[in-house]
């Protein structure tokens, strides 16, 4: 491997100019650990020896080494009229290059944005990259925003340019155009121009208008580039307000995909891997584009409706070597492998649950160490574990990864039984995507795994079992919040400290696992977060007679709502209105949801149900603290049954 920036030990690539010495190189000036200005440096958190004492690498310098070594290995693959089209490394370089240019053309200015409201493709990597090469800030937005959600991010950082994938999205832009005083063009990659605008690009206008910009401009704008300043921004929910920019450095992001590859065995110029999750999302972002830089693996394409169905399709034709699922993903594939199995025969369904049950056994041995393979493995795998993985798509997956939100152990349990172990990740945008990491050789089922290394995880103010607020120490720790430097200051303690907002422990081997949420963000099985409050107020603003809400969806498939009266009435007229379902109280709740509903910022932060409680939450009754807080945790507990109902057989 020698030449890789990315392997430890290995000499530096010729065309990254480093010191003889082989010295940190040049990096900005800084004194503190954060910053919340777009164009000010952050000190690495760098140690004398060790992961933490890698030397900082700026995107650029990670490519270059990848294209050293495997220019014509396939970097991308995508659909064109029904058939793959492949592009090595040189090709996507020269593509990224050629964007940054003509971003450069059009006016972008030094740590300005580049908004990308797409779903994955090519040109979305190619912008990004383009963009960070240009010297400007690569922002994600998600396709699902509504008009005045991409207006605040784009106006957040301040965007010279904006990206979007098709017409649907340019509508939500022009909405709002007025409102973005810096942007100067726009550009659409996919389908035709239904307009002619004097600031409106088609993709293949975009490419040529760089094409007068010197190699030697474009040069000195990329040598100008410094390890420890921001290259991306990352929009995460609040728990009340405005998404918060998170700033990631070229570090961060170069750092962070090294160290945690160091945990999984991957091969370089060897791997697959299928991109449909937003990459707006850190996540994505880490494991479809820069990991994918950083180990030369093939990225292939989805399709826009990856997530309606056609992802079987495309991972059966891409046959990924290593995969990450948000858990609805690993949900639906559960649903519909149980649905298959249910029409199945009763002797194949005696032969399936036979395997499974052997395939979990195996597993779990396996899992603690032991290495026993129980008798008929080998059966049991030739007969069912092998034909599943290759009905999946899996059957060259070597890695499977599950993370974004929580998932259930029925569903960990269930994969594992197949043969098919999920190995748990957690972090956060303000991690750079990674903080632990299980692997197939270290995993514990409901464990998140171990934390990368060179990090450092401690658990604040821990309760008597151990139970403490999860911080973080390391190179992956985010820059700041872009303009923000109360939520900044919440966030990085002193100390430098990264406060998770989550609650774990860790087992006598180190493996962490999370036990529950300072923060009131809910996830959904979707791996969407969504600040409660906001949604809660809207709807007792709606309709003046509900006293409390509650929303419900951590996990869950959709949200739902617990609504209590204020009709200062007695108990037992309440359960009439709701022995009755009193059309005139369901009616005046549910126009009010869908009041609330319209002005909902994507589809999944609608509300779908709501169940009327017979009794108001009070402090006696357990559902208030003393300050008058919603208990949710106790809550949930206290109407499980109700809640139960509203979920039973959703589909």
């Amino acid at each position: 491997m020698a030449g890789c920036p990315c392997c430890p030990n290995t000499e530096e690539p010729k065309a990254v100019p480093l010191s003889p010495t082989n010295a940190v190189p040049a990096l900005a000036p800084a004194d503190q650990l954060w910053s919340t200005s777009r164009d000010q440096a952050v000190r690495l958190r760098m140690e004398g020896s060790g992961p933490a004492s890698r030397t900082p690498l700026t995107i650029h310098q990670m490519f270059l080494g990848t294209l050293e070594n495997y220019g014509d290995h396939s970097a991308l693959a995508y659909k064109e009229e029904g058939q793959w089209v492949k592009l090595t490394y040189r090709q996507y370089y020269q593509q990224c290059r050629a964007a940054a240019k003509s971003f450069l053309k059009l006016g972008l200015e030094r740590y300005h944005g580049v908004g990308i409201l797409g779903f994955n493709a090519p040109e979305w990597f190619f912008s990004a990259i383009g963009c960070i090469l240009a010297g400007g800030l690569a922002t994600g937005i998600y396709t699902t925003n509504s008009p005045e959600a991409c207006q605040y991010v784009a106006a957040n950082c301040e965007a010279n340019v904006l990206v979007v994938e098709n017409q649907a999205q340019l509508d939500k832009i022009l909405k709002v155009k007025d409102q973005l005083p810096h942007l100067k063009a726009i550009v659409q990659y996919k389908g035709s121009l239904k307009q002619k605008l004097p600031f409106l690009y088609t993709w293949e206008e975009f490419m040529k208008l760089g094409e007068e910009v010197s190699e030697e401009q474009l040069n000195a704008v990329i040598d100008s580039l410094q390890a420890n300043e921001c290259c991306s921004l990352i929009y995460t929910s609040g728990t009340t307000g405005n998404p918060k920019g998170v700033m990631l450095s070229h570090d961060n992001v170069t750092w962070t995909v090294q160290s945690a590859l160091t945990m999984v065995n991957l091969k370089y110029a060897e791997e697959v891997v299928v991109s449909y999750l937003p990459l707006s999302h850190a996540a994505a972002q880490m494991f479809d584009m820069w990991m994918c830089i950083c180990y030369a693996v093939t990225t292939y394409f989805a399709e826009p409706d990856a997530l309606k169905g056609s992802l079987g399709t495309t991972l059966k034709e891409a046959r990924p070597t290593c995969f990450l699922g948000v858990p609805r993903v690993w949900e639906k594939m559960q649903e519909k492998m149980k649905a298959v199995g249910a029409k199945a025969s009763p002797m194949r369904k005696r032969v399936a649950d036979w395997a499974k049950a052997i395939g979990l056994q195996y597993n779990y041995s396996a899992m603690n160490g032991e290495n026993v393979v129980p008798w008929g493995f080998g059966l049991a795998n030739s007969l069912v574990f092998t034909k599943v993985r290759a009905a999946l798509g899996l059957d060259r997956c070597k890695i499977c990864f599950t993370g974004a939100a929580p998932i259930t152990k029925d569903t960990l349990d269930y994969f594992m039984s197949l043969n098919i172990p999920l190995m748990e990740l957690y972090g956060m945008s303000e991690s750079s995507g990674p903080h632990t990491v299980s692997c197939n050789e270290e995993y514990r089922i409901t464990s998140c795994g171990k934390v990368m290394p060179g990090c450092k995880t401690k658990l604040d103010n821990p309760d008597k079992d151990g139970n403490g607020e999860i911080c973080f120490w390391g190179r992956h720790v985010f820059m700041g919040y872009l303009n923000m430097p109360d939520k900044t200051m919440e966030a990085i303690d002193p100390e430098g400290w990264l406060h998770s907002g989550d609650l774990g422990k860790h087992d006598h081997l180190n493996f962490l696992y999370i036990t529950g949420r300072i923060k009131e963000l809910i996830i959904t099985a979707g791996g969407e977060n969504i600040p409660p409050v906001p949604i809660e107020e809207a709807l007792k603003a709606e309709v003046p007679i509900i006293s409390n809400a509650m929303l419900l969806g951590d996990k869950l498939k959709f949200l739902s709502m617990l609504v209590t009266l204020k009709l200062g009435i007695t108990a037992t007229k309440v359960s009439e209105i709701i022995a009755n379902m009193e059309p005139a109280v369901y009616n005046s709740i549910q126009e009010g949801m869908e009041r609330v509903n319209a002005r909902a910022t994507s589809n999944a932060q609608k509300v779908q149900k709501f169940t009327i409680l017979e009794r108001d939450f009070s402090v006696g009754g357990g559902e208030l603290g003393p300050t008058m807080k919603l208990r949710r945790p106790i809550v949930m507990k206290m109407y499980q049954e109700k809640i139960n109902e509203m979920y039973a057989g959703a589909k």
